[in-house]
């Protein structure tokens, strides 16, 4: 049996390739975000021949990487209300090509100047990745299965990540000349940004965007493709009653009945970044060299870091829809903590001296380990269920320009924080684990199993702040005397 056939109950009436190839094809988005996340780790290496300001200013290293995030934060500003206005998958498709750009303008890039510009136009399409993709799955996905089919984005983008530190890899054993390596490291971005514009270019619209519009029958047409030729009046039936409500704005975000929903989201999307993952994702080779590793073994080192976080991202795709988004958070929040405390701990210590680099080395694969089978895979998954239909798409931009704004905080000034001491830098990343298990723990509500209007129902109904685990316990039980009216929903 395959490995799709043990993830995936293809044999059910509703569940059909086509739904499994559209969301792959829009896990491309994911890719060359992760790609184009993880790419910079080894041009770093190799830019201060070409740009030799960057070796001595950590804080001008800091702008380079964090350029991206810049750009990030700009694409999740506007991505949200573009894919409420255009639609998601010409989102996609606008993201591929501003992917395409910034990759070649990093590639000829003459001055740090025009770097940082290309990493900006670049960050954008990472912006309008991270909006859309997750959005655009869990539109199309049966309630089922949705939560593995948004988590193949985040497969998608630990791959894209393991890729980029292959390619580092294997284009500085080329022997290239310095200043030529970090071009072509960057460079390669514009591949992948093909092949996402020409497949996602046949895809379908989502469905749900489509009832928005008014195009019902356009919407039926596709949900009966998607679902294979299941039959589709009861998932439409709920489709059109969450539409008919008015289109909600940013402001709408602050109804009493929102706030707890928005507090999580935005929660997540800050606890995901300010962890410290991208401290290892931007960084790694720099962190690996500090514990005494040369150039080339850094380089090598990440491939271990990546395969981990793949491997562990595909671990979480057989458990989000079987363990639950809550008890993967709360894990891997634990592990993450305890082994950057001991990461920490090791560059305290003179004693570990001989060692520092193999506990280097193994506390990171185990941090990234930990947070991809949690943070890294759930929490985009959760934000894009939590909110209802007719301010998901404002609701996703706020969130993720909160997340990308955290990401840009660490991208920009953990260079500044290492140089005050690794001990000190790691420290800080294990209080915060700490705060997010308390937080996941205490506000973080379960969506396992429910069809997003099912859980916009019982928000509208009891808030996720009647109860710190309302729909975590409202998903094992239904009170038939209050939710009366949420059981017929249910039933259809």
């Amino acid at each position: 049996m395959s490995l799709l056939h043990r993830l995936l109950p293809l044999e059910d009436d509703d569940i059909g390739p086509f739904v499994i190839v559209i969301s792959a094809l829009a896990a491309l988005n994911g890719l060359l975000f992760g790609f184009d996340t993880g790419v910079i780790s080894g041009a770093l290496l190799y830019m201060s021949e070409t740009f030799p300001q960057l070796e001595a200013n950590a804080f001008l290293q800091g702008t380079v990487v964090s350029g991206a995030m810049v750009g990030a934060i700009v694409g999740a500003a506007f991505g949200g209300r573009l894919a409420d206005r255009i639609g998601r998958r010409r989102l996609i498709l606008l993201g591929a090509v501003l992917f395409f750009v910034g990759s070649f303008i990093m590639a000829v890039a003459p001055t740090v100047e025009v770097l940082i510009l290309g990493r900006l136009l670049d960050g954008i399409g990472i912006g309008f990745a991270s909006v859309v993709g997750p959005l655009y799955i869990s539109e199309m996905a049966p309630a089922k299965i949705r939560g593995s089919l948004v988590t193949l984005n985040n497969v998608a983008i630990t791959g894209g990540i393991l890729v980029s530190y292959i390619t580092n890899q294997l284009i500085a054993n080329m022997a290239f000349d310095a200043g030529l390596s970090w071009r072509i490291m960057l460079g390669l971005g514009m591949l992948p940004a093909v092949v996402l514009f020409g497949g996602i270019i046949f895809m379908p619209e989502s469905p749900r965007w489509l009832v928005e519009k008014n195009r019902e029958q356009e919407a039926r047409s596709i949900l009966s493709r998607v679902r294979n030729g299941a039959n589709i009046e009861a998932e439409m039936k709920d489709i059109m009653q969450m539409s008919k409500r008015e289109q909600g704005s940013f402001r709408d975000l602050l109804q009493p009945w929102l706030r707890p929903v928005l507090i999580v989201g935005l929660g997540l999307a800050m606890l995901q970044q300010v962890s410290g993952i991208n401290a290892v994702v931007y960084y790694a080779p720099t962190i690996l060299e500090s514990s005494g590793y040369s150039d080339i073994a850094s380089l090598f080192g990440t491939i271990g870091i990546g395969s981990i976080n793949v491997l562990l991202t595909i671990v979480a795709l057989f458990l989000v829809d079987r363990v639950g988004r809550r008890p993967l958070l709360l894990f891997g929040l634990v592990g993450m903590c305890l082994s950057v405390a001991v990461l920490a701990g090791a560059y305290m210590l003179p004693s570990m001296g001989g060692i520092l680099g193999p506990i280097t080395v193994v506390s990171l694969m185990l941090f990234v380990g930990f947070h991809a089978v949690s943070l890294g895979s759930v929490v985009w998954l959760v934000i894009s269920e939590i909110f209802p239909l007719n301010v998901r798409g404002a609701a996703m931009g706020v969130t993720t320009l909160v997340l990308w704004f955290s990401n840009f905080l660490v991208a920009q000034f953990f260079p500044s924080l290492f140089e005050i001491g690794p001990t000190v830098a790691f420290g800080v990343f294990a209080g915060i684990t700490a705060a997010g298990f308390v937080f996941v723990y205490a506000l973080v509500p379960e969506t396992k199993g429910r069809s997003l209007e099912e859980i916009e129902a019982d928000l509208r109904e009891t808030g996720v702040a009647d109860d710190n685990l309302a729909l975590s316990e409202q998903a094992e039980q239904v009170d038939p005397t209050d939710q009366v009216d949420q059981t017929e929903h249910v039933n259809d």
